[in-house]
C-alpha cells in the first residue's frame, strides 16, 4: 500500500536511527491480519463449496484441469501486472477493491444458483474473475508486509499470517461440509460477500502515510510518465513492461531470491499439482469406505473431503506455530531460512509419495497433517528471504514475480498430472510428482551455499 517506508523515512533527519515502522506496528498488523482472516474465510468456504460440487457433479480429472485453468492461469496473467502496480499505487486500495469486485461477482453466481441457470460455464467465469482479483492483491498484501512491519519481526508475522490461514483452513472446510448438507449453495455464495466487506472495513482503518507519487517514481528508477508525446495509456504500459523487465533482472541477479523464486516453482509443478488431485484421490480410494474415530464419523464424501482438508490445514497449523516460535527465534539470516525451506520442500516430496502408499484412511489422513507441516515450514521462510532480501522499492515485482511463475506452474503440472489420473492408477500420478520435488530442495539448499555481501 501506499503506507511505504520512504515517504516516512523522507521526513525524518538523516541521524535518526530508529525504524519508523516501529510506531504502531502492532497496530497496524492486527488490522491488516484481521481484515485478511475475515476475507480468506469466506473466500475458503466458497472455494470449497465450489470445487465440492465440480467433484461430485463431475467426477473427472478433466473437469477438475478445467476449473484448476479457470481458477488459476488467470492470476498467473494478472500477477505479472501485479507486482508493478504493488509498487506504484495506493497497496492498501490494491489490497480491498479485488475484494469488492470478488464480492460483486459472487452475488451474480449466488442469484445465478438461486434462480437455477449455474452452469459450469458462468462457474469457470467466476473462477476467473476471482483468479485475476488474486493477481492484484496477493503482490500487494505480501509487499504491504514489510511496510507496516519491522524487519526484525518479518518471520514472526509471515508465520503469523500462516497461522491464519491454516485457521481459516481449518475452519472453512468444516464449515464448508455443514452447510452444503444443510442450506443450498447459493446462500453459501453470499458468506464470501459477507465477510468480504467485514474485511475492507478492517484494512481501511489502517493509517499509514503515503509517499509522492513522483518520488516513488524516481527512487524506483522507472521511466517518467510521458516524456516523448506518448499518450497516458501507452506511457502507462511502457512503464509496466520496465517494470517487469527490471523486476526480473534485479530478482535473477540476487542468488537467494532467484533460489526461493525458481525452487518455488519447482516444487509447484511436481508436488502442488498432485495435491489438487487428492480430491479425486479421495472419491475414488476411499469411496464407500469410512472412518469412525469415536468422536467423528467420516461417511459421505463431503466429511471425506473435509477430513482431507482439515489435516492439512492442522498441518499447517502446527507448522506455522513452530516457525512463528521456535523458527523466528532460531532462523535469523537469510541462509538458514533458506536451509529451512530446502528440508521443507523435501518433506513435501515424501509425503505426497506417502499419501498414495497409505494402506488406510487414518494413515492417510496422518501423513496429510505431515504434508501441511511441511508446507508451512517453507512457506514462512520463503516468503520472508523475498520480503528482507529484496529492496522496498522491488518487493512488489519479486513477489508478482514469484505469483506469476508459481501460477503458471500449477497448470502446466496439472496439464501433465491431470489426464494422466484419468489413464493410469491416480497412486502413480502421486509418486512420481513426490519424488520430482526432491530436485528443487536439492537446488534450493545448493544456492544456500552461496555467501551474499550485504
Amino acid at each position: 500500500m501506499s503506507g511505504n517506508t520512504q515517504s516516512v523515512t523522507s521526513t525524518v533527519p538523516e541521524t535518526a536511527s530508529a525504524d519508523p515502522r516501529e510506531n504502531g506496528w502492532i497496530r497496524h498488523v492486527t488490522l491488516l491480519l484481521t481484515g485478511q482472516a475475515f476475507s480468506l474465510l469466506g473466500s475458503n468456504i466458497v472455494q470449497y463449496a465450489i470445487w465440492w460440487w465440480i467433484v461430485m457433479q463431475e467426477k473427472s480429472g478433466w473437469s477438475m484441469l478445467l476449473a484448476t485453468l479457470f481458477g488459476v492461469v488467470p492470476q498467473g496473467v494478472v500477477s505479472i501486472f501485479g507486482g508493478s502496480m504493488a509498487d506504484r499505487y495506493d497497496r492498501k486500495r490494491l489490497v480491498m477493491l479485488p475484494d469488492l469486485v470478488i464480492a460483486a461477482v459472487t452475488v451474480l453466481l449466488s442469484v445465478s444458483f438461486a434462480t437455477g441457470w449455474a452452469n459450469l460455464s458462468l462457474i469457470f467465469a467466476v473462477l476467473f474473475i476471482r483468479s485475476a482479483g488474486g493477481g492484484i492483491q496477493t503482490p500487494a498484501v505480501q509487499s504491504f508486509i514489510p511496510d507496516v512491519a519491522p524487519a526484525g519481526k518479518l518471520l514472526r508475522v509471515n508465520s503469523i499470517y500462516g497461522i491464519i490461514n491454516s485457521a481459516n483452513l481449518i475452519v472453512a472446510p468444516a464449515a464448508a461440509a455443514v452447510l452444503i448438507n444443510i442450506v443450498p449453495l447459493w446462500s453459501i455464495l453470499l458468506v464470501d460477500v459477507t465477510t468480504a466487506v467485514i474485511g475492507v472495513g478492517f484494512v481501511a482503518l489502517i493509517r499509514v502515510p503515503k509517499r509522492p507519487a513522483a518520488v516513488r517514481h524516481d527512487q524506483d528508477g522507472a521511466m517518467p510518465a510521458a516524456t516523448d508525446g506518448a499518450s497516458p495509456i501507452v506511457s502507462g504500459i511502457r512503464r509496466t513492461f520496465a517494470d517487469l523487465r527490471d523486476g526480473f533482472a534485479y530478482t535473477m541477479k540476487h542468488p537467494y531470491l532467484r533460489g526461493v523464486i525458481i525452487g518455488d516453482a519447482l516444487t509447484c509443478i511436481m508436488s502442488v499439482a498432485p495435491m489438487n488431485l487428492t480430491l479425486l484421490l479421495m472419491t475414488r480410494e476411499y469411496d464407500g469406505i469410512d472412518l469412525n474415530l469415536g468422536f467423528v464419523n467420516f461417511t459421505t464424501a463431503s466429511d471425506k473431503l473435509a477430513a482431507n482438508e482439515l489435516g492439512w490445514s492442522i498441518g499447517m497449523l502446527i507448522g506455522g506455530a513452530l516457525m512463528s516460535s521456535i523458527g523466528a527465534r532460531m532462523l535469523h539470516s537469510s541462509r538458514m531460512q533458506m536451509r529451512m525451506a530446502a528440508c521443507a520442500v523435501s518433506l513435501v516430496g515424501l509425503s505426497i509419495v506417502g499419501l498414495c502408499i497409505a494402506p488406510n484412511l487414518l494413515v492417510y489422513l496422518v501423513v496429510d497433517v505431515v504434508s501441511g507441516v511441511a508446507s508451512a515450514m517453507c512457506l514462512g521462510p520463503v516468503r520472508t528471504i523475498m520480503q528482507s532480501e529484496s529492496d522496498e522499492s522491488m518487493t512488489g515485482r519479486v513477489f508478482g514475480l514469484d505469483t506469476t511463475m508459481t501460477t503458471f506452474a500449477l497448470p502446466i503440472g496439472m496439464l501433465v498430472f491431470a489426464p494422466l489420473a484419468d489413464v493410469i492408477p491416480i497412486g502413480w500420478v502421486f509418486i512420481a510428482g513426490g519424488l520430482l520435488t526432491l530436485p528443487g530442495a536439492w537446488y534450493m539448499l545448493r544456492i544456500s551455499r552461496i555467501d551474499i555481501d550485504r
